[in-house]
């Protein structure tokens, strides 16, 4: 289980790849997806990327690589991917600790990059659906990470300040936002390179 700060009113949660172990499943996702347009994409690019909707990744694949994909077809054909493996999620089991320690303690949240669909059925995966009252995620008229917006607006949601959040994390457009939303975090890929040293 990971330490809370004191004096934290709320816990908000990324998803992928901080409650849910699913960025192996999103980089073959993104692999196979950009393989049959030509692009072997690195998965370097996609952990640099953690957190920013796909349809922003595939503009910034379209500047990268010289290429003219469309955003819309080729985050359908992701996700869609993606959504056939789903079944294969595993819990990143420290954040989830923590998030089950703390359900019906204090208000939480999941804050995702990822779109709703996904999102909830994700979370249903991993049994953690109905530890969270509050979901925001790229369907939502919010803008995304690096913005704090969609951290403030989990905060409104749940009625708290958002100076009284605390954010777990693994991604850098995440852990901007945080900080730019005035609110506490938790850098998980830290705990992950632990548990795999």
């Amino acid at each position: 289980m990971l330490e809370v700060p004191s004096g934290t009113v709320a816990l908000l949660f990324d998803c992928d790849g901080t409650l849910a172990d699913t960025m192996t499943l999103h980089y073959e996702a993104w692999h196979e997806t950009l393989l049959a347009h030509g692009i072997d994409c690195p998965r370097e690019f996609i952990d640099e990327h953690a957190g920013v909707p796909t349809n922003l990744i595939v503009e910034e694949i379209n500047e990268r690589w010289g290429v003219s994909l469309d955003p819309q077809s080729i985050t359908d054909e992701k996700e869609g991917r993606f959504e056939q493996q789903i079944h294969r999620t595993e819990p990143v089991e420290e954040v989830f600790a923590t998030a089950h320690a703390h359900h019906g303690k204090l208000p939480m949240a999941v804050v995702s990059g990822g779109t709703r669909d996904v999102v909830h059925a994700t979370l249903v995966a991993i049994h953690a659906i109905d530890m969270f009252p509050v979901i925001v995620t790229a369907s939502d008229p919010v803008p995304p990470k690096p913005s704090p917006e969609i951290f403030l607006d989990a905060a409104r949601q749940l009625g708290v300040e958002p100076t009284g959040c605390h954010v777990f994390e693994d991604g850098d457009p995440g852990i901007i936002a945080a900080k730019a939303a005035g609110m506490t975090f938790t850098d998980v890929r830290e705990v992950i390179a632990r548990r795999q040293a």
